[in-house]
């Protein structure tokens, strides 16, 4: 079956890489659909959905863009315009795989169109950029970023392979037929996050869930994995969330590796879906630092080294409190169906009884914030088993499979 691949193009510069492309896939037997991304200079290859109707399309008009052209003014319409016609395009089934090309700005371009288009849509972004830290671009989106080596101005034997291979990627993934859908029924997806310390207790509760008929997604808390997950809540993807790990909201008061940003721990409770609440690794820091440096501000505390790269400072009493009290700040909108557990014997493996990071009087600090400034639309369910504990782990699989068996 015939799939169109929508190529995302400046064609004042990259025309010869534009026809190249629509040669490549063509050449697989597929079609493109060529969208012309660029402004102000003449476009020199004709495109399918032209700068004209993308402007417009984004709210906009050419004419009116080139008055006094910006990039500030200009490339926040291109982007509307070229999501606004590729989300109707991708939902008539019109459009089955989106493949970008730029260095700096068009690649900010490509990518913000590319982060507003479905999980499971493959995203290809061919990029001069793409060998450094792409988490800006990427976000929390499934777009796959490829180096171009060289820049991307006319073609020469070495881009020409590299386009070879972006067109292919675009059309195998194009042409896979796994389907990423969700059925409405009576059994929602389950949203888990989950950290290296406590992936005992996971796979524990993944077998649980699973036994009870329920399928899981479980989201690495390291920053992009709980906006993901939150971001899935959103869309309708996720319906119950077992959020078993907090170090993202320890990182994120600290403004370190793992910052789950603003938004984390607060779009479940205004939805009001179900959720089971844990703090699970939220008694430390993660801190990227040279390998095997004990950073001078964390002398003093107790730490161990999660990799030789990655720093693991336990927080003393008083610094929890102001974890907790975040907690507690984001949960302030959560309108019922939620349980908060607290692990008496730890919240992760480096801290229980008898590990590198146990501190009683901090656990104590903690929980005691934790129980006293909660919101009262949350039930507190506390808990003597460490995190990882089976016992611990099916309260808080039971507890959740109650309240959605129950709605």
């Amino acid at each position: 079956m015939t799939k169109t691949i929508a190529l995302l193009i400046t064609l004042d510069t990259k025309y010869q890489e534009a026809d190249y492309l629509i040669e490549r896939i063509e050449k697989r037997g597929h079609q493109a659909l060529l969208m012309d991304i660029g402004v102000v200079d003449k476009p020199r290859a004709k495109a399918s959905i032209t700068r004209e109707k993308i402007a417009v399309a984004g709210g906009s008009s050419l004419q009116d863009l080139l008055k006094n052209p910006t990039r500030e003014e200009a490339g926040p319409v291109m982007v509307k315009g070229c999501i606004n016609i590729l989300l109707d395009k991708i939902a008539a089934d019109e459009v089955h795989a989106v493949l970008g090309l730029g260095g700096t700005q068009g690649t900010s371009s490509c990518c913000d169109i590319m982060q507003a288009l479905p999980y499971g849509l493959p995203k290809i972004m061919v990029s001069t950029i793409a060998s450094g830290d792409t988490s800006g671009f990427v976000g929390i989106k499934d777009i796959t970023m490829m180096f171009s080596v060289s820049d991307i101005l006319k073609l020469n034997p070495f881009t020409r392979k590299v386009l070879a291979n972006a067109a292919a990627a675009a059309c195998g993934m194009a042409e896979v037929d796994t389907k990423f859908s969700m059925e409405k029924g009576d059994k929602p997806l389950i949203g888990m996050s989950n950290l290296g310390v406590l992936t005992n207790g996971a796979m524990h509760a993944i077998q649980l869930i699973e036994e009870r008929g329920y399928e899981v997604i479980v989201f690495h808390a390291v920053g992009s994995g709980g906006r993901a997950m939150e971001q899935m809540m959103k869309e309708g993807i996720i319906g119950a969330v077992f959020d078993y790990a907090m170090g993202e909201i320890a990182d994120d008061v600290w403004s370190v590796l793992r910052a789950g940003g603003p938004e984390r721990l607060t779009v479940a409770g205004k939805l009001g879906i179900p959720q089971v609440l844990c703090p699970g690794g939220a008694e430390h820091l993660g801190i990227l630092v040279p390998p095997n440096k004990v950073p001078d501000q964390y002398k003093d505390h107790d730490y161990v080294f999660h990799s030789p790269v990655v720093f693991v400072p336990r927080l003393t009493a008083g610094e929890i409190v102001r974890v907790a009290a975040d907690i507690c700040k984001r949960l302030k909108h959560t309108k019922g169906n939620a349980y908060f557990m607290i692990p008496r014997g730890g919240v992760g493996r480096y801290s229980k009884e008898g590990a590198s990071l146990y501190d009683k009087e901090s656990d104590d600090a903690f929980f005691s914030h934790l129980i006293e400034h909660l919101p009262d639309t949350i039930e507190v369910v506390d808990c003597e088993e460490y995190v990882e504990d089976p016992v611990f782990v099916k309260k808080g699989v039971d507890l959740l499979i109650g309240m959605i068996e129950n709605e």
